[in-house]
């Protein structure tokens, strides 16, 4: 298998969209609670208005970059052909990746940082939505 030609990238491209979408939603409605936990206000975070738009491009290419290996991981790990991702499959790659590597990374950096558990449950729920949302987008399109 050819791991970039057998890729349906139309479907990687519209699950990163839909996590940035969701990541719009999530951070729109619990802002607040985020930059208490993070310890910020909205002026440390953006001085004088400014914000800059390199946050956005670097999360859109991690979310591109997520989708992928959830696509690659489902069927190596699902035994699937390039085109057989079952939806299922996808969201418990996505899901256990997340338990596995995201969530137990982020414990750790955000233990030894000495970051308040509530800014680790609202980024980690944040990116569990995430494979789960590329996971439902993969596993219907992919």
């Amino acid at each position: 298998m050819n791991h970039f030609v057998d890729v349906n990238w139309l479907a990687v491209l519209l699950a990163a969209v839909g996590s940035m979408v969701l990541g719009m939603g999530w951070y729109t409605s619990l802002g607040t609670q985020w930059m208490n936990a993070l310890g910020k206000t909205r002026e440390e975070l953006m001085p004088e208005g400014k914000s800059s738009p390199m946050p956005f491009v670097i999360a859109a290419v991690c979310q591109l970059i997520m989708a992928y290996f959830i696509l690659l991981l489902t069927r190596a790990i699902m035994d699937s052909s390039a085109t057989d991702i079952q939806l299922w499959d996808a969201v418990m790659v996505g899901a256990h990746m997340w338990f596995g590597f995201i969530l137990t990374s982020m414990v750790l950096n955000h233990a030894y940082q000495g970051q308040k558990v509530s800014l680790t449950i609202i980024d980690g729920g944040y990116l569990l939505g995430v494979v789960i949302v590329q996971g439902v987008i993969l596993g219907l399109l992919a």
